[in-house]
């Protein structure tokens, strides 16, 4: 980046932070915070260890410093500007959450347009939420769009903040359904009387909730599918599973159509080749419904985390903080366009081809010395797609 593309961006972003005002973390005199400068050379330099008493009015330091990005941390500590994290004293951490449009694996780069990626991502984090909320009953939560590649979650429940490393491994190893199989899923119930002279065992999928209730409803799913094909098209398309025969295939279907309500509650036992039938429903549903977070995030008691409200240095978007009744309607590339950059056009000189969609507006701009919107420029130049043309 040049130096006349440095100047303009801080001077803008200078102008955002003069009109708008960005509120601080639960705690904030406890965090340590961090920013990057607009800083010249091939690498960022992040100031970081700096407490709110280093950096001072927090509104006058963002006029003041017009940084390029903005941070601080989950953790809170004794001693939050320390120059060591042992000299700091470190008291409790959020649990944050992490999700990059481009780690996703539903996402194919060079494929999928940056739109494209985002609404992915927002799909991945439908889906960590129904962790959070369902399955842990985590309440106090805060959802943001990173202004980058994707969105974050603070966790901010009584509990969660002495979790140690290795706990906040176990919710990551959850969410992610790492080394989650059919054995480590069923739980043996003991059925009686039915004319049985001895009691006996059947396995089941505990239906009512976690990782159960989701390959349970898919279990469901597939058995209504298998009813309404009927049972030689059924044969057939079990016959196409890896490991099921024709002879296993009928079974399979026989025993789900005399035995439909227990699949439904979750009976894996209802004859034994039915297991390679949920064996596969488990694989498919982890892959499914899983949230591929960022791992190290979470686990890091001591991670810095971009501040809501400020600018991202790599976009020019607004880091946005989302209640839920928000997040449905939320079109990152509409709202988090600042309003500062709207209103009139820049001259930008522009290497290769690129296609924006910002502000419900596809805009195709190619290689040159053009105008274009301000924000569509802040847009390219953050990114290193343009330079700020010569006046």
């Amino acid at each position: 980046m040049e130096e006349r593309t440095r100047a303009y961006l801080r001077g803008r972003f200078g102008d955002f932070y003069r009109r708008s005002e960005v509120e601080l973390p639960p705690r904030a005199d406890d965090r340590e915070w961090g920013y990057i400068p607009w800083t010249s050379g091939p690498d960022t330099t992040m100031v970081r260890h700096k407490s709110t008493l280093d950096l001072g009015n927090t509104s006058a330091f963002l006029e003041r410093e017009r940084p390029r990005h903005v941070y601080f941390s989950a953790g809170f500590y004794e001693t939050p500007g320390a120059a060591t994290m042992e000299q700091k004293n470190w008291q409790g951490s959020d649990l944050v959450f992490d999700l990059d449009a481009d780690h996703l694996p539903s996402v194919t780069l060079g494929e999928d347009t940056y739109a494209q990626m985002l609404a992915k991502c927002k799909d991945a984090l439908y889906r960590l939420l129904d962790f959070l909320e369902r399955d842990f009953g985590f309440e106090d939560l805060t959802v943001t769009f990173s202004g980058g590649r994707g969105y974050h979650v603070h966790v901010r429940d009584d509990g969660v903040h002495d979790l140690e490393r290795e706990q906040r491994r176990e919710i990551v190893d959850y969410v992610r359904g790492n080394e989650l199989d059919l054995d480590s899923l069923v739980r043996e119930e003991t059925v009686e009387g039915l004319g049985l002279k001895n009691p006996t065992n059947k396995r089941v999928l505990p239906a009512d909730g976690g990782w159960g209730r989701r390959v349970t409803e898919r279990l469901g799913a597939f058995a209504d599918d298998l009813l309404e094909r009927g049972e030689d098209d059924a044969v057939e398309y079990l016959s196409g599973m890896d490991g099921v025969g024709e002879k296993s295939a009928r079974a399979i279907y026989n025993a789900v159509a005399n035995n439909t309500e227990a699949v439904r509650r979750g009976n894996v036992d209802v004859h034994p080749a039915f297991l390679k039938v949920a064996r596969k429903h488990v694989e498919e549903t982890v892959e499914a419904e899983n949230a591929p977070i960022d791992e190290p995030v979470t686990t890091d008691t001591n991670r810095l985390i971009r501040l809501p409200g400020t600018l991202h240095g790599g976009s020019g978007l607004r880091v946005r903080r989302l209640t839920r009744e928000q997040l449905d309607d939320f079109d990152p590339l509409a709202d988090a366009v600042p309003e500062t950059f709207v209103g009139h056009d820049i001259t930008v000189e522009v290497e290769g081809e690129h296609t924006l969609e910002l502000l419900g507006e596809t805009l195709t701009v190619r290689p040159g010395v053009v105008s274009v919107p301000e924000y569509a420029g802040v847009f390219l130049m953050a990114r290193g797609n343009a330079e700020k043309a010569k006046q």
